[in-house]
C-alpha cells in the first residue's frame, strides 16, 4: 500500500523472473508475536491501533475515496477472524464527508528481522485495494501510532515492505497478488517488485508471508517463494531495513484500484491469524571449517569460492578489496561462488574474506587473504557509423570480448533516440536475438561455448520510436585481442580461398584484385604481409593457428588458417 502518491503499478517482470523461486536465507523458528483473533468483538487494543487521521489536504493517498474509522462496523473480530470491512455509506469525520468507509490498523508491535505469516481471504472486487504491509517505525506520518515518539523520517526513507496488494495491477488478471519494496532508490512505481497468480483469493484462505533477514527480503505465497529483494549495495538509499518496522492492514477504495461499481455495497478482508517469528535463543557458537580459494580468473573478473559450517544454518561472507566490500549469505556447508566483476586487466588484487553467522559470531580463524592477478582482456572495440539498413547520424560503439569460451558482445547507440531496443543479428545462418539493456543506450549479449580461433560475424539492429538502424556486420576471431584499435567491418562481398592447413606457402585464390595480405597471430599482431600479391612464404614461422586478412579496395575479410 503506498504511503505517498504514486503512478499505477504495472508489474511487467518477465515470467521467468517472477517464478525464479528465490529461497529464504535465514529460517526463523520462535513465535514472538501473534494475534489469533479468538475473542469476538472489538480488536485487541493492546495489539492494534486505528489510524483514522486524514493526511493534509483532506484525502488519503493515491486518490483513495474512503474514510478510515475506528467503528466496529468497519473492523471487528468474529468466529476466530478479524474482519476489515469497506462499505458504501455517507460518513463525515474531521469536517470531511465521504461516501465510503473502511479501516486501517497499525500494530503496536515493531520488530527488526524475522518472518511474518498472515492467513487471510482477500477481496478481489473492482475498485477495492486490500493490503498487508509494513512501514518503518520511524516514519513521520501524522496520525500513525508510532509517529509522536519515533516519527523522524519521511517516506520512502523509512522503508516500506508490501507483503500483499491486490486490485492495482490493471494488466494482470483478477487474483494476481503483488509484493513490492519502496526505498529512496526506487519508490512509487518501484522496480523492486514481484507477484504471483493465486486461486480465488476472496473464497480461499492463503498464507501471505515475508521473510526478512539482514541480507534479503523474500515473499512467499502458501510457503512458495516468488520474489526476493537483495540489492548488491546496501546503504540508506537501498536498504533502510536495518531498523524496526510495524504492520498495517487496510482496504482502500478507488484511486489506483479503479472505478467502484455503482452497485457496490460492502466487502471484507478476513484474517484468520498473523504470526511473527524470530530467533530468540542467544547463539554463541561461531562458524567452523572456514575455507576460501580463488576460482576462475579472467581479464575483468575473479571468482572466489568459500565454505563454512554453522549451527544456525546460514553463513555470511564479507569480501573486502580495493573496489569495495561485498557481503553475501549462503547455506551452511554449501560452497558459495562469488564473481567479483569490473576489475582492471593485468592487475593484482588482494581479497580479505571473513565469515560470520547471522548472530554476528565470527569464524575462529578470523579471515583469509587471497591474491589473484587478472589476465589480459581479449577484446576488440571501436566506434563506427556504417549501416546495412537505414543510417546513423553519429554512430555506435562496439566491443567483442572473449571470456573463457564465451564472447560478450556490447553495442552502444550514440544517436539520440527514444525507446531504443537492440537485437543481435548473426550473419550465417541468420538469426536475431534481443540484447539486454545495461544502462542508457548500451546493450549486451553473451554467446557461450565458442572455439578459440574461429571467426564469428554479427551486427546489431537498433529499433526505436519512428524507425530502426542496423550496423555493419563485424567479424571477430574468438580469443583475439585488438585492444581498442577496433575491428574492420567484415565484407559481405569479398571472398577468397586457400589450402588449409598451409605448409610452406599460403596462396590466395579469389576473383577480386588483392591489394594486401596480412598474416596475424591470434592476438591480432601482424606477423608478415605482402602488397599486391596473392602469396606468403611461411616456411620459417612457427607452426600454429594464425589469421589471414585479405584487402581489396575498401573491403577486408579475415579467416583462420593453420600453418604446419
Amino acid at each position: 500500500m503506498k504511503l505517498k502518491s504514486k503512478i499505477k503499478i504495472i508489474l511487467s517482470i518477465l515470467l521467468l523472473t517472477q517464478y525464479g523461486y528465490s529461497q529464504i536465507d535465514v529460517v526463523y523458528n520462535n513465535l514472538v508475536w501473534s494475534d489469533e483473533f479468538n475473542t469476538n468483538g472489538s480488536i485487541d487494543v493492546n495489539k492494534w491501533f486505528h489510524q483514522t487521521q486524514i493526511p493534509a489536504g483532506g484525502n488519503w493517498y493515491n486518490n483513495e475515496v474512503q474514510h478510515y474509522t475506528n467503528r466496529t462496523t468497519n473492523s471487528f473480530v468474529d468466529g476466530g477472524n478479524l474482519h476489515i470491512v469497506a462499505k458504501k455509506e455517507t460518513f463525515t469525520d474531521q469536517n470531511v464527508t465521504k461516501q465510503y468507509t473502511s479501516a486501517r490498523l497499525n500494530s503496536k508491535f515493531a520488530f527488526k528481522y524475522g518472518r511474518v505469516d498472515i492467513r487471510a481471504k482477500v477481496p478481489n472486487g473492482q475498485g477495492t485495494w486490500p493490503a498487508l504491509w509494513l512501514l518503518g517505525k520511524n516514519v513521520n506520518e501524522d496520525g500513525g501510532f508510532f509517529d509522536a515518539n519515533f516519527g523522524t523520517t519521511g517516506w520512502p526513507a523509512c522503508g516500506e515492505i508490501d507483503i500483499m496488494e491486490h486490485g492495482i495491477f490493471s494488466d494482470r488478471p483478477v487474483n494476481y497478488v503483488g509484493s513490492a519494496i519502496h526505498t529512496p532508490s526506487s519508490s512509487g512505481n518501484t522496480v523492486n517488485k514481484g507477484g504471483i497468480q493465486a486461486s480465488d483469493i476472496s473464497q480461499n484462505y492463503h498464507i501471505y508471508s515475508m521473510n526478512w533477514s539482514p541480507n534479503q527480503i523474500t515473499f512467499l505465497l502458501d510457503d512458495v517463494a516468488y520474489y526476493t529483494y537483495n540489492p548488491s549495495v546496501k546503504n540508506a538509499n537501498t536498504w533502510p531495513f536495518d531498523k524496526e518496522q510495524y504492520l498495517l492492514f487496510n482496504v482502500a477504495m478507488g484511486g489506483y484500484a479503479g472505478n467502484i461499481p455503482s452497485n457496490f455495497i460492502q466487502t471484507s478482508m478476513i484474517i484468520d491469524y498473523i504470526r511473527v517469528y524470530q530467533n530468540t535463543t542467544v547463539d554463541t557458537e561461531a562458524p567452523q571449517n572456514f575455507t576460501a580459494s580463488v576460482g576462475a580468473v579472467t581479464g575483468s573478473s575473479v571468482e572466489l569460492l568459500m565454505n563454512a559450517t554453522d549451527n544456525s544454518g546460514t553463513i555470511g561472507y564479507t569480501i573486502s578489496y580495493i573496489g569495495g566490500t561485498i557481503t553475501v549469505y549462503h547455506p551452511s556447508g554449501v560452497q558459495k561462488s562469488v564473481v567479483i566483476p569490473d576489475l582492471a586487466s593485468n592487475t593484482n588484487y588482494t581479497f580479505t574474506i571473513t565469515a560470520t553467522d547471522v548472530s554476528g559470531n565470527s569464524v575462529a580463524n578470523s579471515q583469509i587473504v587471497l591474491n589473484a592477478t587478472t589476465t589480459s582482456v581479449l577484446q576488440c572495440a571501436g566506434t563506427d557509423s556504417q549501416a546495412t539498413e537505414s543510417s546513423f547520424t553519429v554512430g555506435y560503439n562496439y566491443n567483442f570480448q572473449t571470456i573463457g569460451t564465451d564472447v560478450k558482445i556490447t553495442f552502444e547507440l550514440l544517436d539520440d533516440r527514444v525507446g531504443v531496443v537492440a537485437f543481435l543479428r548473426r550473419q550465417s545462418p541468420f538469426s536475431e536475438t534481443q540484447m539486454t539493456n545495461v544502462g542508457g543506450q548500451i546493450f549486451t549479449h553473451t554467446i557461450s561455448g565458442q572455439t578459440i580461433g574461429t571467426s564469428i560475424s554479427y551486427a546489431v539492429k537498433f529499433a526505436y520510436a519512428g524507425g530502426l538502424s542496423v550496423t555493419r556486420y563485424f567479424s571477430y576471431v574468438v580469443g583475439s585481442n585488438c585492444g581498442t584499435s577496433g575491428l574492420e567491418p567484415t565484407s559481405d562481398l569479398l571472398e577468397f580461398s586457400f589450402t588449409n592447413p598451409a605448409e610452406d606457402v599460403i596462396e590466395i585464390t579469389t576473383d577480386f584484385t588483392i591489394d594486401k595480405i596480412e598474416l596475424l597471430d591470434l592476438s591480432g599482431q601482424k606477423v608478415m604481409s605482402a602488397i599486391q600479391c596473392n602469396k606468403l612464404e611461411v616456411s620459417n614461422i612457427p607452426k600454429g593457428i594464425y589469421l589471414i586478412a585479405v584487402y581489396s579496395g575498401k573491403e577486408k575479410k579475415v579467416k583462420k588458417i593453420v600453418v604446419n
